[in-house]
């Protein structure tokens, strides 16, 4: 009988763990199915910017009739002239557009380079305009992507290499570095910097995801290797591995889904684009695509929201020493009462 008590003992608690691991584990992957997938299922068109050659009144017809077919979907803005409305497109005030000046075809204006997504669904809705009104559609590209990658693949895919790159080092030079506060600083300094210039390298010669010069885009994926990178340090000094791990974790499973570096943070729900733009990878992918399509229009925002983190980075790196004193004091102080 006694020998029996223990054992059953053993067997409730091994239950319980097998049951407490099953219950939790299910529970985060239902939360990284949600982070991952729900909001892809929930993109799409949402206050896009389109232009109209033409009168505000026909802008006005236009919207009305987007917005019966899709509600919220696009913002309209009435434009004088084709180049004019290009080069809205080229500032960013609009995604798109359509000209109606043509009573042959209809001339669907729109921006690959920004996103595919947002290009294809404004060729399709000018298509079914012009098909509305006995026209073709003919589509113009003001700022495309380059012939080597037409999809925007290589830019596209950058949100997973971002949060890597600011993750691992952080890791790495700690561990190889351990106790080299200047050394490990330098180190992730010196790893962003390069690591801009060897992404940006691969996305101009191997991938041909970009043909304007290397030095600004390196500079923007270097800021965002940094915007990791930095405070992830900095946390870790301050507050340890668990820090550490917290902030690793949310750059991991909500930076990463909510970038929206594929499609852009229009296609993406409300919530979501906000958030995602507001983390490191979501405003580096911003960041990198202005620089390398539009001169560096629209990406103001974002290069201070990096800049922002890297900011808030060095501070808690500097900070650890003195948190890590404080607590120290306050440990000795416990002990001596």
């Amino acid at each position: 009988m006694t020998a029996q008590a223990p054992a059953s003992g053993s067997h409730r608690k091994h239950a319980a763990i097998w049951a407490g691991l099953t219950v939790g584990l299910s529970v985060i992957l239902l939360a990284l199915l949600m982070l991952f997938i729900s909001p892809s299922l929930h993109s799409g068109p949402r206050d896009l910017g389109l232009g109209v050659v033409g009168s505000q009144e026909k802008a006005n017809a236009v919207s009305e009739t987007l917005e019966s077919q899709s509600p919220g979907a696009f913002a309209v803005q009435a434009y004088e002239s084709a180049d004019a409305l290009e080069q809205g497109i080229r500032d960013r005030e609009v995604v798109g557009g359509v000209d109606f000046s043509n009573p042959q075809d209809l001339q669907v204006y729109v921006a690959s380079a920004g996103s595919t997504a947002v290009s294809g669904t404004i060729s399709n809705v000018g298509a079914t305009m012009a098909g509305s009104m006995g026209q073709t559609a003919e589509i113009v590209d003001v700022v495309p992507l380059p012939s080597a990658d037409p999809t925007g693949v290589g830019i596209g895919g950058l949100a997973f290499p971002l949060v890597f790159g600011g993750i691992v080092p952080a890791v790495a030079f700690r561990s190889m570095l351990s106790g080299k506060r200047w050394w490990i600083f330098a180190g992730l300094t010196g790893f962003s910097v390069a690591g801009g210039f060897v992404v940006a390298a691969v996305l101009k010669y191997l991938f041909g995801s970009i043909e304007g010069p290397i030095p600004p885009v390196a500079a923007s994926v270097a800021l965002g290797i940094a915007a990791l990178a930095l405070p992830l340090a900095g946390l870790n000094e301050c507050f340890g591995t668990k820090g550490f791990t917290i902030a690793a974790m949310s750059m991991m499973f909500v930076g990463n889904p909510f970038a929206g570096i594929s499609t852009s943070a229009q296609w993406l729900p409300a919530g979501v684009a906000a958030i995602g733009q507001l983390l490191p990878p979501g405003a580096a992918g911003t960041l990198v695509r202005s620089v390398a399509y539009f001169d560096g229009v629209g990406g103001g925002v974002a290069a201070l929201t990096l800049g922002v983190w890297v900011l808030a980075g060095i501070v808690l790196w500097f900070s650890g020493p003195r948190i890590a004193a404080a607590k120290a004091r306050k440990k000795a102080a416990l002990a001596t009462v």
